[in-house]
């Protein structure tokens, strides 16, 4: 006769920890190891970078963007204050910018009128859109020196940490406003 009783029944899910270990080891990878190219989809992958690898002064402040991480490393003149915020990114390879650019104005409540190639990609697109919720640009946006490149806010959360944009770099809307308060217009700025 073959009855499941309290006794069987606990036994059998003590075993489970076991039976689920070699998945758990499986799922750790040593600290550092990364695979070239690839964003890692959690927190972890955000690492702390030199900027003296970038620039050779942090000038008024120093910007990096690391698309493949979807960071944004920010310092300040002298370096004492550094931070790193999770970004959304470009979509694509052929719509990303890569090099060196700066911060030559900012705008609070920022208006958005979308290029022509983002008006080719999906036609829906309104011709002009002006500051509020349904802006994507957005509450805050910084425009660097490349025409239609900027750093800006958004608030669709969910591209944050994705491939999402048409060229610019997207920071959740809070992060966005404490960093806009940080960069002054000339904060050099790199997309690596």
């Amino acid at each position: 006769m073959n009855r499941f009783s309290r006794r069987t029944m606990l036994a059998g899910l003590g075993s489970l920890p076991i039976l689920s270990a070699p998945a758990l080891v499986r799922a750790q990878v040593p600290s550092g190891e990364y695979r070239s190219g690839e964003a890692q989809r959690n927190a972890s992958s955000f690492r702390t970078v030199d900027w003296s690898d970038h620039f050779d002064s942090l000038g008024v402040a120093s910007i990096v963007v690391d698309i493949t991480s979807r960071a944004l490393h920010y310092w300040n003149a002298d370096g004492s204050d550094y931070r790193l915020y999770p970004t959304s990114v470009p979509m694509t390879e052929e719509l990303t910018r890569r090099g060196y650019t700066e911060i030559v104005r900012k705008k609070v409540g920022p208006d958005w009128t979308p290029t022509e190639s983002m008006k080719e990609r999906d036609p829906s697109l309104p011709d002009y859109m002006p500051p509020g919720p349904g802006n994507p640009l957005g509450t805050h946006a910084m425009y660097l020196s490349w025409p239609a490149h900027l750093i800006h806010g958004t608030h669709d959360t969910r591209k944050i940490g994705r491939r999402a944009s048409s060229g610019c770099i997207g920071l959740y809307n809070e992060k966005i406003a404490e960093l806009f308060e940080l960069c002054p217009i000339g904060t050099q700025v790199r997309l690596v």
